[in-house]
């Protein structure tokens, strides 16, 4: 029992093309029965975006990793982490998580001699428990999760902002304010987190509802994969397909969470 995770990105066409490098990040850390996850992708017109991503994933797992930790010395820690935070205490943790990006993408900037813009990139987040996920979004892109007894349900709706591929960015003075965040009670077995790369072929868009066909062979895949981070073949030669890339030109990543 416990959770199985693998998180991939793969460049997009256009950027190989353009001999640019994948702006997308995504990656995990497991703590028993806690998963924290973070999918970053860097804004085009950013002229460092694929660093900023980065370093914003890197900073909000590592926040909330030093929160794990701390949870998990203090006594009564599992029947108070049975509980699910309250949409107050959620929106406190991930501004507190998002401050600290935004603190770590400044120094970035000033130790280099560029504008915190330079480093622009969207951010999601999550946390989850065998009984209980909370998350944030900043930007576009999407989180998807599934439980035995329910369809799969995307927890946000992409900012797409006002006018054609624009969106809120973590470096974006109204980053806060537009901060989607959203607890979900309930063992939630499967959790998919992507950048804005896989949302034409995984979510609905006439009216935002995930495709299950896209998620239910990753599902299946994590269930019949004892360690996923050993055997990446299948999520690789997915993100590579000639028929994905037919059908979509930018970088993608997929972040993939499974409790048993």
């Amino acid at each position: 029992m416990g959770w199985k995770a693998i998180a991939r990105s793969a460049t997009g066409t256009s950027h190989q093309e353009q001999t640019i490098p994948c702006q997308d990040c995504g990656h995990y850390r497991i703590f028993n029965d806690v998963i924290v996850g973070a999918v970053a992708d860097g804004a085009g017109s950013a002229k460092y975006s694929q660093i900023g991503s980065e370093l914003a994933v890197k900073t909000a797992l590592k926040y909330l990793s030093r929160i794990s930790e701390y949870l998990q010395k203090r006594k009564g820690f599992w029947q108070r982490f049975s509980q699910p935070l309250s949409q107050i205490e959620a929106k406190k943790l991930f501004a507190k998580t998002v401050n600290q990006v935004i603190v770590e993408l400044n120094k970035q900037a000033a130790n280099k001699g560029y504008s915190v813009n330079d480093l622009a990139c969207t951010l999601l987040v999550f946390v989850a428990t065998p009984d209980w996920v909370a998350a944030m979004q900043i930007g576009d892109g999407f989180m998807v999760v599934h439980s035995q007894n329910s369809e799969y349900q995307l927890l946000f709706e992409p900012d797409k902002g006002e006018f054609f591929n624009e969106t809120t960015f973590v470096t974006s003075a109204n980053a806060l304010e537009e901060m989607q965040v959203q607890v979900i009670s309930g063992k939630q077995e499967f959790i998919c987190a992507s950048t804005d790369g896989l949302e034409k072929v995984a979510i609905r868009l006439s009216d935002w509802k995930p495709h299950a066909p896209f998620f239910k062979p990753f599902e299946e895949y994590l269930r019949e994969t004892d360690n996923p981070e050993d055997d990446e073949k299948y999520v690789i030669d997915f993100l590579n397909s000639e028929r994905l890339n037919s059908r979509t030109d930018d970088d993608k990543t997929l972040l993939l969470c499974l409790f048993e």
